[in-house]
This record gives C-alpha cells, structure tokens and sequence, in this order.
C-alpha cells in the first residue's frame, strides 16, 4: 500500500494509559463512520512515506473528532509512545459513498474548471488544506489562481464530462493576472 493510494484519516495525538491505548484526532466529517475500522495504515513521523499495517482491535468515540485506538501489537505505554505524531492512513477504496453532486478533491484533479460567467478557464491542479479553508489550485494564462472551496465559489462537478464548475469572485483572475495593478493604497 502507498501514500498515492490512501486517504488521511488521523493522526495520533498521545497514548492513553498503560495498556497501548492511543487517543486520535481523525480529519473526517463523521467519526461515526469509522467505528468499525479493521486495519489502519501508520505513518510515523520519521517515516512519513513508510506505511505499516495495522489490526484494530476497538474504536472507543471520545466526542467529536477524537477516539481511542487499540491496535493489535501495542499493549504497554511504552510500545504506544513512539506512535505519537503518526499519521492514521485508509485505502481510498473505504471512502464513503458520496451523494448528488459532493466530491473528493483526488477525483476532479485533472478535471476542467467552467466558470458560470467567463466559460473554460484552467485545469484543476491540486488541493490545499490551509488552517483557514481548503483551496483548488488551477492553472490560468500560466499563473496558478488558487480558489476557495466554499459552496458560494465550487459549484458541481460533472463527473463523466470531467468538468468542475464554479462562480469566480468578480476581479479574481485580474488580480492573479495583474498583482502590481491591485495594491493596497494603506499597505505602505
């Protein structure tokens, strides 16, 4: 298994007692879906495109985004505290079924953007989890234009016609195009 076919589901946060416990932040919108978890793939810190399989032996929700984790093999404190910082790793095959018109960000990389007003602008590049909000990254007349994924802004994806559609803010591409002509006039 490799990092390309994989999702990040977590990370581990510290141990928990003594008995090999992990408590775990998991980066998913339900922490529900994943109370039956089978395996798990870790990447520690140190190795972080190394993945070791794991068996998961309980799933114990903590509230919100947390749980406690025991893994097959990791019965003391000692054994869990090299786990600290791992990266918690699932097959893309276990993603949820989306419904209508939601998508993973790796399904429409590679897809064309179609703006409502200004038509096919660029290809989607990549994604980016910044602390504020998730970004599209596209090409543009050379410039990389990078849009925030918010409802407002991404509209749908067509998934057999490849395209991505979205309502570019107004004055948006102008000012990847032309960054000296949009300065702040109290910036100095």
């Amino acid at each position: 298994m490799t990092l390309d076919e994989c999702f990040e589901l977590g990370f581990i946060v510290k141990p928990h007692g003594l008995k090999g416990q992990l408590v775990t932040q998991l980066d998913v919108d339900d922490a529900a879906t994943y109370d039956k978890l089978k395996t798990v793939y870790l990447a520690l810190p140190a190795a972080p495109a190394r993945l070791t399989a794991y068996q998961v032996e309980r799933v114990n929700p903590q509230g919100g985004l947390r749980v406690l984790l025991k893994l097959r093999g990791i019965e003391r404190i000692e054994e869990a505290e090299p786990l600290r910082g791992g990266k918690l790793w699932l097959p893309l095959s276990e993603l949820p079924k989306l419904e209508g018109t939601q998508f993973y960000f790796h399904d429409v990389i590679g897809f064309q953007v179609i703006d409502a007003t200004e038509g096919p602008l660029g290809v989607v590049e990549n994604f980016y989890e910044l602390p504020q909000q998730d970004v599209l990254a596209m090409r543009y007349k050379g410039q990389e234009v990078l849009l925030p994924v918010v409802d407002e802004l991404v509209s749908h994806a067509d998934m057999a016609a490849r395209q991505l559609f979205v309502n570019m803010p107004e004055g948006l591409l102008d000012i990847y195009l032309n960054p000296g002509a949009h300065k702040n006039p109290n910036a100095d």
